[in-house]
């Protein structure tokens, strides 16, 4: 079984309260980017390529290889080998027989970046899962792969759903939205940056936000600008200075919408006009790590 890992972006983040177990309440709009969810993109790889097999032979257990760029994590914080142990060991305890499947191998053709505001670790988990509950006979339902999600990460739980949906809570509660970008295009610009969750959250007041990013569907995108915010882009902008002018460039370059993706450093530009799109994209492909069109 092959699949492509698609990442997302934030459309809207809003830091609604401090909770008391220490994590925050947020409304956000996530929105599904990549080959799965039928935005193509270039050039170059984006999605990662996420292969899961098994042999029904005497040997029993799971190996992972990484592949692509390299992952510089050990294998005990890795989310693919965390989802793929959490998830054989519920699929033991439910059925007692996992030695009749044998040996799965599961490899991952890493491309999607890291420290992005993309959710590119959290999909990979949520795709294991899925991937994993399919050749096994589909023993767990939605719920049930949403609450080991849920374990890995915050937004893992969106990757099972893949489909455009206001979240809250700290991103887990997730209601699904009939938002379509398929008439635009999206341009996403990696800079090399990395932002820390901590950084982001260091200058954030927790506030009621002044646009409910319910309304979303029904505000037309040329409103967005100045309704709909990233409350981590004052304080990531304060200290990498560098990120605001890529937001401020896609504006000038004619890009309807603009923003950072979570907490960053992904900045990104939704344009009507497909020409302007490619044209920003060709003047700046040299000179960011990381630069994608999507919705071709």
């Amino acid at each position: 079984m092959i699949r492509f890992v698609n990442a997302k972006i934030n459309i809207g983040l809003n830091v609604v309260a401090k909770r008391e177990d220490g994590y925050h309440d947020l409304e956000t709009v996530f929105y599904p980017v990549g080959l799965e969810c039928g935005l193509p993109h270039q050039p170059g790889p984006f999605d990662d390529v996420l292969e899961v097999t098994y042999d029904s032979g005497e040997m029993s257990g799971c190996r992972f290889q990484f592949v692509g760029r390299r992952i510089d994590c050990p294998p005990k914080k890795n989310l693919v080998v965390r989802a793929a142990s959490l998830f054989l060991g519920k699929y033991n305890e439910r059925l007692s027989d996992l030695n009749k499947f044998g040996m799965f191998q599961i490899t991952l053709d890493k491309h999607l970046p890291d420290g992005a505001g993309l959710g590119g670790g959290s999909a990979d988990a949520a795709f294991t899962l899925a991937s994993l509950n399919e050749i096994t006979g589909n023993h767990f339902s939605e719920s049930e792969l949403s609450g080991m999600a849920v374990k890995l990460g915050a937004d893992c739980p969106f990757f099972l759903i893949n489909s455009p949906c206001f979240a809250s809570g700290i991103g887990e509660d997730l209601n699904k939205m009939d938002l379509d970008l398929h008439e635009y295009v999206i341009l996403i610009i990696k800079p090399d940056v990395y932002v820390s969750t901590a950084e982001a959250f260091a200058d954030v007041t927790p506030h009621k936000p002044d646009f409910d990013l319910r309304f979303l569907p029904f505000l037309p995108i040329e409103e967005w600008k100045e309704k709909v915010v990233n409350d981590f882009e004052p304080s990531v902008f304060s200290r990498h200075p560098e990120l605001s002018e890529i937001k401020s460039r896609l504006y000038d370059s004619g890009a309807l919408y603009a923003s950072m993706s979570g907490s960053g450093s992904a900045i990104y530009g939704i344009y009507r006009d497909k020409d302007l799109a490619f044209k920003e994209r060709d003047r700046i492909e040299s000179t960011y790590p990381g630069v994608w069109l999507f919705g071709l």
